[in-house]
């Protein structure tokens, strides 16, 4: 399976749609802390609906935590200053795709901490500042999933 990493969320709908989207595609979602919400935040519950039963969704106090307890094959750092086109990547079943926060993006530490080639950049029209993170996710989760043709865990749905 492939895991979505978000690194410090701060808006609870955004999480409950990418939790959403995490069920419907047997994606883990992995949350880093400190959240900006209460995991049982009602806005959480109504944009997650009732996924939150279905979702794998794991916490970690770190984002080092995770990669100790994980050890994905490989991440892949979402951020508007990458150079990688995100549909020119190769994904495979066991890497991590990272998202920062809402509000301000990855840290740049971590960004820089991953080679250039695992640095991604999903393209918007020059100008704009970024998508909204439930969307970034959706873009990037299909296009690994298409890549393995729709098969992770053996459960194919192409």
């Amino acid at each position: 399976m492939i895991h979505v990493v978000l690194f410090e969320p701060e808006i609870p709908p955004n999480t409950g749609n990418v939790m959403r989207l995490c069920a419907n595609t047997g994606v883990q979602l992995s949350l880093i802390h400190p959240l900006g919400f209460e995991i049982n935040d009602k806005r959480l519950r109504r944009a997650g609906m009732d996924y939150r039963d279905v979702a794998n969704v794991k916490e970690y106090q770190s984002f080092d935590a995770f990669l100790q307890l994980e050890k994905p094959k490989k991440v892949y750092a979402f951020s508007r200053f990458a150079q990688s086109h995100y549909a020119k990547v190769r994904y495979e079943v066991g890497d991590a795709l990272v998202f920062g926060p809402e509000t301000r993006g990855l840290p740049k530490n971590l960004i820089e901490s991953l080679p250039a080639n695992q640095r991604v950049l999903i393209p918007m029209q020059e100008g704009n500042r970024s998508l909204n993170l439930s969307n970034s996710v959706a873009v990037a989760v299909y296009e690994a999933w298409r890549q393995n043709d729709f098969n992770w865990q053996g459960s194919e749905l192409a």
